[in-house]
């Protein structure tokens, strides 16, 4: 991203959506195909297909079907129907996370010099 003039929170990017009209038939079809899945697998459960080993892996495999093609659903509304936008953000730096001021990031000294540590280490409230 350039820094031209670009503030927190600006919108970077905007292109509208194409809404094309065979996205939306394609997903009028593939919504019809969702709802007719999902009363098969319901009709399954309901029917008692899931006690036996074929009728088990046969929900299974409808089940997937409905994912799948929910998965296909969204991927072309989002594709076809939502604007491309791009938001420029601030990164920020790790010690602002922290609520640290610019000054105190490398932090403050344990102890002046090496005596000081020797003086800390046998007495631990040593200058508290």
């Amino acid at each position: 991203m350039s820094s031209s003039g670009s503030t927190y929170g600006d919108i970077h990017r905007y292109e509208p959506a194409r809404e094309s009209t065979a996205a939306a038939i394609a997903i009028v079809l593939l919504t019809i195909i969702e709802v007719v899945f999902v009363f098969l697998f319901t009709y399954g459960l309901i029917s008692g297909w899931g006690l036996t080993d074929t009728g088990n892996m046969y929900l299974g495999a409808v089940l997937a079907v409905i994912f799948i093609d929910l998965a296909f659903i969204l991927a072309m509304y989002r594709k076809e129907f939502l604007p491309d936008v791009v938001i420029v953000k601030k990164r920020r730096r790790k010690w602002e996370d922290l609520y640290i001021r610019e000054e105190d990031v490398d932090g403050t000294p344990f102890a002046d010099g090496a005596w000081d540590h020797v003086k800390r280490a046998v007495y631990p409230y040593y200058k508290r």
